[in-house]
């Protein structure tokens, strides 16, 4: 498997894709049509190389990754509900052009100020249920007398715990099941075109729905990287320091789960291997078998950021034609571009090479 810095998640009824600086939403409407949109990827942080240092940028990835990933949520439930009625049509209509565009300016400012607090909330909600909570809990051990070693060994269990009971709690849920089921659309296709096949239905079908870059392998690299980096705190006195210690941790942990998963993504060594499968089997609650209406989204969504049949020239010389001759003229660029940069994916995968 070879590779191709495409990394995506599953939305409402639909797929985000990224390659480099572009990523696309994918989603099929009420109608059954398939909507496209296309966006340029700008980094919430700005393009300065600190960024991009190891372990910073796994901290930058995550955060960003958020963003994107919420207003892409956002964006899908919009279109998959067709949220626009009669009445809002025909009140817009009423509208001068300078009226409008006032009013889809403070109409995006609000919809960026949710999207904000939804991110914050998220991350304040899953740092306090997956990372103080099981330490809180744990630390009841301590009315039979038990040391802080113990403690800690216990609150790795409750966070496992904690994490796995939640994956399968809203794996079981209906209206849940069906994004999972793009998200395994989503890996089918990447998965495809790593292993040298042309993006088709068929081929994306018979594709691997597990992903080693995952988001979900994400999550529960940075429940087991914290789970060693808390044993630091144990010669630490004070109760509030080891809390707030996990706190301050958060960033860090993330950082070294993004490194270790993003080095997993680029070898097939034994050991790579060996340190995926316990995230790729965590896949299975949060992947599902895809319809071939799904996977037709997912290519669509591939399509419109990645000219994958250059990949597949450039990576195992198999020559695909193309359908039209606009593309066709492209190929030779595109070929190029895709040989001539090498450059990392740094958002996805919650989620996620694949997504969250």
């Amino acid at each position: 498997m070879k590779p191709s810095n495409i990394g995506g998640q599953a939305v409402m009824e639909g797929i985000m894709m990224r390659h480099k600086d572009k990523y696309s939403i994918a989603v099929r409407r009420p109608d059954k049509e398939i909507e496209v949109k296309v966006e340029d990827y700008k980094c919430i942080f700005g393009k300065a190389r600190i960024w991009r240092k190891p372990i910073i940028r796994g901290m930058v990835s995550f955060i960003d990754s958020l963003v994107t990933g919420t207003k892409c949520l956002m964006y899908s439930a919009e279109i998959a509900g067709d949220e626009e009625d009669e009445e809002e049509t025909r009140k817009n209509a009423a509208l001068s052009p300078e009226e409008l565009k006032a009013k889809k300016k403070k109409e995006d400012k609000a919809f960026k100020a949710l999207l904000y607090v939804t991110v914050a909330v998220s991350i304040v909600i899953s740092v306090a249920a997956f990372m103080l909570l099981p330490y809180a809990l744990a630390s009841l051990c301590r009315k039979v007398g038990a040391s802080e070693v113990v403690v800690t060994i216990v609150e790795a269990f409750v966070k496992l715990g904690l994490f796995m009971g939640y994956m399968i709690l809203i794996s079981r849920m209906k209206d849940i099941q069906r994004t999972f089921m793009y998200h395994g659309a989503e890996h089918k296709c990447i998965n495809c075109v790593e292993n040298g096949k042309p993006l088709t239905v068929e081929n994306v079908l018979e594709s691997s729905r597990f992903h080693r870059r995952c988001g979900t392998s994400f999550l529960f690299l940075v429940m087991i990287v914290s789970i060693f980096l808390h044993f630091i705190f144990v010669l630490v006195p004070s109760y509030w320091f080891r809390l707030f210690g996990r706190l301050l941790m958060v960033p860090v942990v993330s950082g070294i789960s993004f490194e270790i998963i993003q080095w997993a993504g680029r070898t097939d060594s034994k050991f790579a291997l060996m340190m995926s499968k316990p995230g790729m089997a965590m896949q299975k609650f949060t992947t599902k078998e895809p319809t071939a209406d799904m996977a037709e989204v997912a290519i669509k969504a591939v399509e419109a950021v990645f000219d994958w049949r250059a990949y597949l020239k450039t990576e195992f010389n198999l020559d695909i034609p193309y359908e039209n001759k606009e593309n066709g003229d492209l190929s030779a660029a595109s070929a190029q571009s895709e040989s001539g940069d090498s450059e990392e994916r740094t958002g996805n995968v919650p989620e996620t090479g694949a997504a969250q």
